[in-house]
């Protein structure tokens, strides 16, 4: 080898020698004592999904009763015809008489014929029982049963009386029933007091577990309500005794209520 070929292959030589120094691109820098590494990222804080899992509402189910009252303003009058005769032709012919009688008379006391309605028709053998013997047959007894709708409450007295005149010894007084000739107005006061009374309770509940009373989730009606009718028997309109006080008219409802808690 000549003095010129040992020298360029020197020179080659050390050419890569100082090329293989060069740093490569693209590579993080090696960390020195005067300048540490980055340590790593700290934690995120949480999200707003995170929060919003914490803060998720629980629910709180509570039932609610409510009362409502009003005067009533009407009376169902309970009647009826009863006659007995040996034949059954005389009695349902009987107890026809009785009928149109009492008809007469409520319309004479201003009850609208959509006011009165018949409930029942009968006609039914009569026996005579003995211990020696076998049953008898006696004679037919024919009824027929009305409704009487007063909404005028100062005539009820007058009405019964009316009614009693008319058909004699065949009349028959059942009962009264004193009520209210539109219930919707009763039975929304009656709605209105249960929602307030579950909501009363769910805000004690939300004091008491520390939180704060949310949006309404439900509300269910327990049954349809009850609706509480003033009822007089029979024999309270036996002379001298009809009621002047109807007294008041009942409704109630009950309701389940469920809350959000936060």
């Amino acid at each position: 080898m000549s003095v010129r070929t040992a020298l360029t292959a020197a020179a080659l030589t050390g050419g890569l020698l100082v090329g293989a120094a060069a740093p490569v691109f693209g590579a993080a820098p090696a960390a020195t004592a005067s300048q540490p590494a980055p340590s790593a990222a700290p934690a995120s804080p949480f999200t707003v999904a995170d929060r919003d899992r914490d803060r998720e509402a629980t629910t709180v189910s509570v039932a609610g009763e409510g009362r409502a009252t009003a005067a009533p303003d009407m009376a169902v009058l309970a009647v009826a015809v009863e006659t007995t005769e040996p034949t059954a032709k005389r009695a349902l012919a009987a107890q026809t008489v009785a009928a149109e009688a009492v008809l007469a008379a409520v319309r004479k006391q201003g009850i609208a014929d959509r006011d009165v309605q018949t409930e029942s028709l009968s006609l039914n053998p009569v026996y005579q029982h003995t211990d020696r013997a076998a049953s008898k047959l006696t004679g037919y007894q024919a009824g027929q049963a009305f409704s009487i709708r007063i909404r005028d409450l100062a005539r009820t007295g007058a009405v019964v009386e009316a009614v009693t005149a008319a058909a004699g010894d065949a009349a028959r007084i059942n009962g009264v029933t004193f009520d209210v000739a539109d219930s919707s107005a009763l039975r929304a006061r009656a709605r209105e007091a249960a929602h307030a009374d579950a909501r009363s309770k769910a805000e004690q509940y939300a004091r008491l577990s520390g939180r704060e009373l949310g949006r309404l989730v439900s509300v269910t009606e327990t049954g349809s309500g009850t609706h509480r009718p003033v009822e007089m028997p029979g024999a309270a309109f036996e002379a001298g005794k009809v009621p002047v006080a109807p007294g008041e008219i009942r409704d109630e409802v009950a309701v389940t209520v469920v809350y959000e808690l936060y």
